[in-house]
């Protein structure tokens, strides 16, 4: 399974409702994981970012999760591949 880190950002539409946001993050959760992602971590954060999610999965199936958390229109995202570093040796232990 791969791990990706995903950035997201309240829309207009999401902090107007952000109280209810907890119980949106729940049935992303739910959702993910009937595409077979898990969400391993979600933490709401202050700064740039409003929320950073942990989730493991295949591409397809977490492109497919954050599509459909997108469509919604209460948040937008920027997501990262993350390598742990066993993965990440095994990438350059192969170079040159």
């Amino acid at each position: 399974m791969a791990t990706f880190i995903s950035l997201l950002n309240f829309t207009d539409q999401g902090i107007r409702s952000v109280k209810k946001s907890p119980g949106r993050a729940e049935e992303f959760k739910a959702m993910a994981e009937k595409l077979g992602v898990t969400v391993r971590d979600i933490y709401w954060t202050v700064g740039r970012y409003d929320l950073v999610v942990v989730l493991e999965g295949t591409d397809e199936a977490v492109t497919k999760a954050l599509l459909i958390a997108g469509s919604l229109g209460n948040v937008r995202s920027e997501s990262l591949r993350a390598f742990t570093e066993g993965e990440f040796n095994g990438i350059v232990g192969n170079m040159p």
